[in-house]
């Protein structure tokens, strides 16, 4: 019989932050992960609280996926709406007061190169729209009412591919952070790429890529 030890760890390293947490947080989300209306909210508000930092009442809907929820902080208010995917892998993810993540989007640290400046915050009142994907490598700051339009992509790593010679897979990356300062708002679809700063009250138009 194959030894399957290896892949085991892998998908155990990629889930939580250790067997006993992983084993915690997938109960609680087998048990009332996929409840339903306002009771469901209820009770997910009070019993996450056992496997993520909540700062204050947060409302969770039935069919959030979060990972390594140990690092994720979630502030009065917070809205995350069905289907929506956080992965807060060592570094974290915090959401700030009264800020709404719509269904389908994704926030992931992908920090699996131990990383320093890795993880995502996003600051009060501000709008993650559907389908948004922000990935923090490198490190995502968002402000206060910064307001994502459905299908943004923020993305703080970046492939390097000087060497045409060699495939871009053994050349590394860059993961410079980046910066959307308060009052923002993102058009359907924009893409903000590694090591931008988006500065305050910037409009960005519908399907621009911000380099």
């Amino acid at each position: 019989m194959a030894d399957t030890s290896g892949s085991v760890r892998l998908y155990l390293s990629r889930q939580a932050s250790s067997l006993g947490r992983y084993v915690l947080e997938q109960t609680l989300y087998l048990l009332i992960g996929w409840i339903p209306t306002i009771v469901g909210i209820g009770l997910r508000a009070i019993l996450y609280r056992l496997i993520l930092r909540m700062e204050g009442m947060a409302a969770i809907e039935n069919g959030v996926r979060l990972r390594f929820a140990n690092f994720i902080t979630l502030h009065k208010g917070v809205y995350l709406d069905s289907r929506t995917y956080l992965h807060a892998c060592p570094n974290g993810i915090e959401i700030g007061e009264d800020t709404i993540v719509m269904h389908g989007a994704i926030l992931h640290v992908y920090n699996f190169r131990d990383l320093p400046d890795a993880g995502i915050k996003i600051g009060k009142n501000s709008l993650i729209g559907e389908y948004c994907v922000i990935r923090g490598q490198g490190g995502v700051t968002i402000g206060d009412r910064v307001y994502t339009s459905p299908f943004t992509q923020i993305i703080a790593v970046n492939h390097v591919f000087d060497d045409r010679t060699r495939p871009f897979t053994e050349q590394g990356i860059t993961a410079q952070g980046i910066v959307i300062e308060d009052d923002v708002w993102l058009g359907a679809g924009a893409i903000i790429t590694d090591g931008v700063r988006v500065g305050q009250g910037a409009v960005v138009a519908a399907g621009a890529v911000v380099t």
